[in-house]
């Protein structure tokens, strides 16, 4: 299969393009510059959706990964204006461009989040679950309706809502390493958020999964099936570290240094659950946050 890649360089990217390329796949990068002599890559423009140099097809799937960080010192206006811009309008238009194409993609698997759902509390999340309140949710659901031109052109369309993905390579965890192994680690607010996590090999697994699997589309929940509160999270981590896990980080105190960006990431509760996933067969690598956390540090 070629499989054009967005955001190849990203910790996802950079990972799902060493696991195709493994399985004998050919991966072409959808880069924002011009490509270099020899180079196998296409110039990708988010801005326009221009893809070149242009042809009959672009590649038997697409995989969409690019966006612009939601992580940052706070949610300015600026800054939320470019996350929304980076993933709605340039999905929007990176869709334009392939449905146009005389033989356009057969499966289009594009990036979304769990932000979809909003705050939640206990209540066990499905993809059936209605979407909920903030601007994730609210950037999540025009980010899933920008791909609408390419199912209405026939082309399946996988939406994968990731939860936090799990790297000592980059990421959540990997911020947290460093105060965690100094022994300054502990829960955030009261501890009894939800946390809807997945290890990296599973989100190239399920990526892989999506592309092969037809009966699969529609949003996708990519979660692994055991989600765990903060204090669970906090706890696992440190016994994995072998650090005590002492310092709590109190909700006024998060909400002072991140403002709106505390409630939606930090303090927001999720327990999200792979439902299609696992109907359609995915075997998890990783179901465990212990072995997750074993396997991402080498421990």
């Amino acid at each position: 299969m070629i499989v054009a890649v967005s955001g190849a360089s990203g910790l996802v990217g950079s990972a799902l393009v060493a696991s195709l390329e493994a399985g004998g796949h050919r991966v072409i990068p959808l880069v924002r510059r011009a490509p270099r002599p020899g180079e196998d890559a296409l110039g990708w423009e988010p801005s326009s959706g221009a893809i070149a140099p242009a042809g009959p097809a672009v590649a038997d799937a697409v995989v969409h990964l690019a966006g612009d960080s939601i992580m940052g010192l706070r949610w300015t206006a600026q800054k939320k204006r470019r996350i929304r811009e980076s993933r709605t309008t340039a999905t929007r238009l990176l869709v334009q461009t392939l449905t146009r194409l005389p033989k356009p993609p057969a499966v289009l698997v594009c990036a979304s989040g769990i932000g979809y759902y909003g705050g939640r509390g206990d209540e066990v999340l499905t993809e059936e679950s209605r979407s909920g309140t903030g601007f994730l949710a609210e950037l999540a659901r025009d980010w899933e309706a920008a791909t609408a031109t390419a199912i209405a052109q026939g082309i399946r369309v996988v939406n994968l809502r990731l939860g936090m993905v799990l790297s000592a390579k980059g990421g959540a965890l990997a911020k947290m390493l460093t105060p965690f192994r100094l022994g300054l680690g502990g829960v955030i607010g009261d501890g009894a958020q939800w946390m809807s996590w997945i290890a990296l090999d599973d989100v190239t697994g399920a990526i892989r999964h999506a592309l092969s699997t037809d009966g699969l589309r529609g949003p996708v929940n990519a979660v692994a099936p055991a989600p765990v509160t903060n204090a669970e999270f906090t706890r696992t981590l440190g016994r994995v570290l072998g650090r005590p896990t002492l310092v709590p980080l109190p909700a006024f105190a998060a909400r002072l240094a991140l403002g709106e960006m505390a409630d939606e990431l930090l303090l927001t509760s999720q327990r999200v659950v792979p439902a299609r996933l696992q109907a359609s067969g995915y075997a998890f690598r990783h179901p465990t946050l212990e072995g997750a956390f074993r396997a991402a540090l080498d421990r």
